[in-house]
């Protein structure tokens, strides 16, 4: 049986979510999810009390924290980072950091005929958040791991894609470069998707303590970045 908890504020969403796996299928995940831009430092907290009061747990029920590590918005990713951080310290957890791409490319709906997912984030400064994935029966397989691309310098990829993501700022670059089954332009990452990535890690014993729980930037300038 494993619990974990999970958080992921990086982008425009907060949302947070419990996962159980001696749950019945179906049933072993729930979420608390919203749209709130940068409203993430507000929400976070009082959305894991919440989340933990309706299951009728306590931290130290848990196995496991969770949270999208980035890329993202500096100050999103930070959240997430900060409150899984201290959650973990609080309760003596083990810590999972996840993608916050591959979490947005898991919860991209899927068409049969499409299965692998471009999900990318707007990064500002004239730049794009991009990773790329194929999703089978085994769960997420990552293609191209997350990067940091200038929109006319993209990199190479084969097969169909659905392209997901804020990124789609710069679809026109996008559908030049690839072959692409479908624009999701509304789609974010939720911690529903946090969760089933970190359960395979955390079994596979990927977890680290508190104090290792860092945000994933992909930017020198962090700062600049910030600026909105």
């Amino acid at each position: 049986m494993t619990r974990i908890l999970a958080l992921e504020t990086a982008g425009e969403s907060c949302s947070v979510a419990l996962l159980d796996d001696s749950l019945p299928a179906g049933e072993q995940i729930r979420e608390t999810f919203e749209i709130a831009p940068r409203k993430q430092t507000e929400l976070a907290l009082p959305m894991v009390e919440a989340m933990l009061s309706d299951a009728g747990f306590v931290l130290r029920d848990l196995d496991c924290i969770a949270f999208g590590h980035g890329p993202g918005a500096f100050t999103g990713v930070r959240v997430a980072a900060a409150v899984a951080q201290g959650l973990a310290f609080s309760a003596d957890l083990p810590v999972v950091g996840v993608s916050t791409l591959a979490a947005c490319a898991l919860s991209v709906p899927l068409a049969e005929d499409c299965r692998q997912v471009i999900a990318c984030f707007d990064a500002r400064m004239g730049e794009v958040y991009l990773g790329a994935y194929r999703i089978n029966e085994d769960g997420l397989e990552t293609v191209l791991a997350d990067g940091l691309f200038k929109p006319d310098a993209l990199p190479e990829l084969s097969g169909q894609w659905r392209v997901a993501g804020s990124g789609l700022v710069y679809q026109e670059q996008l559908t030049t470069r690839y072959d692409v089954c479908a624009c999701i332009t509304d789609a974010h990452p939720h911690a529903s998707a946090v969760a089933t990535l970190a359960l395979s890690a955390f079994l596979r014993g990927d977890a680290v303590s508190a104090d290792q729980a860092q945000p994933v930037y992909l930017r020198d300038q962090v700062i600049q970045g910030a600026v909105r």
